[in-house]
């Protein structure tokens, strides 16, 4: 298998040579992003790998239908930026969903305690040995109720480490989980009662911009929200208006619904033209990481091994339904992965 590997970093090429030399398997790094611009570069390969910022739109799939691709491998978990309907009969997709629920979670929490105990400021404070403490005030996350959106394993771990600091879990999610133990209510409670909200589901139609307006004006005035999931998940522009008000208190963002031509790159030399990632990064309250969440050692190599996994399945024929999406998912009673085979 000769598989085109784009939008490729430096830590991401130890594992998958690694893997894809025990499998014998040919990558050809390219260190762009996948879109309309770029898709010829895959012409001849047998299967692409993808991560979050690369466009697998319909003109794309054709593209790389034509060119020979029969697989869309993606190192990560979300596939909302695959249209996996214009993939369906033609291209194979697949994806890693779980590599590391714990780095995720851990990050989620590692922003909310930094922006509550002003991490950030006093580190820059001191290294200027400004020993002042004013304006580094806190509060205590005991006894506070932080409301998780999306209950899946990454949800369900943030949970339980809030848990950890004796915080009282509200839940929501549009399939609830018997077996974890949490008090699941619906999004009108959890905004009213939550004193920090932290966004773990997928972005779909259906989730798209589920923080807006309308559910900031439901939230409780100096709420924390926190998202290491999708972007898309936030309008950017009610979540401005929100911290201007007053109702949020402080954002934690590791996602960024505009961050495809921004995040993995170094722009520290430019002017930066999107004016509302400017406006949010220049709020005292607002923390900025760059979709790292993911980047621990343990979830590059589970990334790796798991993406490899997926070729070598596919190129030897072995049905994989586990880790294989396409636009049919979780909307029909008659699901070939149900039966153990593959989408098409």
């Amino acid at each position: 298998m000769k598989v085109a590997f784009f939008d490729a970093k430096p830590y991401d090429k130890p594992g998958f040579d690694h893997y894809a030399q025990e499998a014998g398997i040919e990558i050809k790094y390219f260190e762009t992003h996948l879109n309309e611009d770029t898709v010829s570069l895959a012409a001849g390969y047998d299967c692409v790998c993808v991560f979050v910022n690369d466009t697998v739109n319909a003109a794309v799939a054709e593209s790389l239908y034509q060119g020979g691709t029969r697989m869309i491998a993606l190192r990560c978990a979300g596939f909302n930026n695959v249209d996996t309907r214009a993939c369906f009969g033609k291209i194979h997709v697949f994806r890693v969903p779980v590599y590391s629920p714990y780095a995720v979670a851990e990050h989620a929490m590692a922003l909310l305690l930094t922006i509550n105990r002003k991490i950030h400021k006093a580190y820059n404070r001191t290294r200027e040995f400004n020993f002042s403490l004013a304006g580094l005030t806190g509060f205590d996350l005991h006894g506070k109720t932080v409301g998780v959106i999306g209950t899946g394993k990454i949800g369900r771990i943030f949970a339980d480490i809030c848990k950890g600091f004796g915080m009282n879990v509200l839940a929501y999610d549009k399939f609830h989980n018997p077996d974890a133990g949490l008090n699941y209510v619906d999004l009108p409670e959890l905004f009213a009662k939550a004193d920090v909200i932290s966004l773990h589901c997928p972005l779909t139609e259906e989730t798209h911009h589920m923080i807006d307006d309308a559910a900031v004006e439901q939230m409780k005035k100096g709420v924390v929200i926190v998202n290491t999931s999708r972007g898309g998940l936030i309008d950017t522009e009610s979540l401005i208006n929100g911290i201007k008000v007053g109702i949020v208190g402080a954002a934690c963002l590791d996602v960024y619904e505009e961050e495809g031509d921004l995040f993995y790159e170094d722009f520290s030399g430019s002017v930066i033209q999107d004016d509302k990632l400017v406006r949010l990064i220049a709020m005292p309250n607002v923390i900025v990481t760059s979709h790292q969440a993911f980047l621990t050692k343990e979830a590059l190599d589970n990334i790796a091994h798991t993406t490899v996994d997926n070729m070598v399945k596919f190129e030897k024929g072995i049905e994989s339904p586990e880790t294989e999406v396409c636009y049919h998912c979780g909307r029909q009673t008659d699901c070939r992965k149900e039966r153990h085979k593959k989408c098409f």
